[in-house]
């Protein structure tokens, strides 16, 4: 199951990137903070996929 689980979270990141690539690309943001948003961006996202997975293992 770590292992189905660890494919979608990998899925979802890269779905995400993309999506604030094509968000930065769009506004024309400056590179600093493109880094911020991108490094924020998958902080939240990762305790996200973090806390779901926790929550799963809790009702199995």
């Amino acid at each position: 199951m770590a292992f189905g689980f660890s494919l979608y979270a990998l899925v979802i990141l890269f779905v995400f990137n993309s999506l604030t690539h094509s968000l930065c690309t769009k506004t024309k943001m400056s590179n600093e903070k493109q880094t911020r948003v991108f490094r924020t961006i998958n902080v939240l996202i990762t305790i996200l996929l973090i806390s779901s997975y926790v929550e799963v293992l809790n009702t199995l």
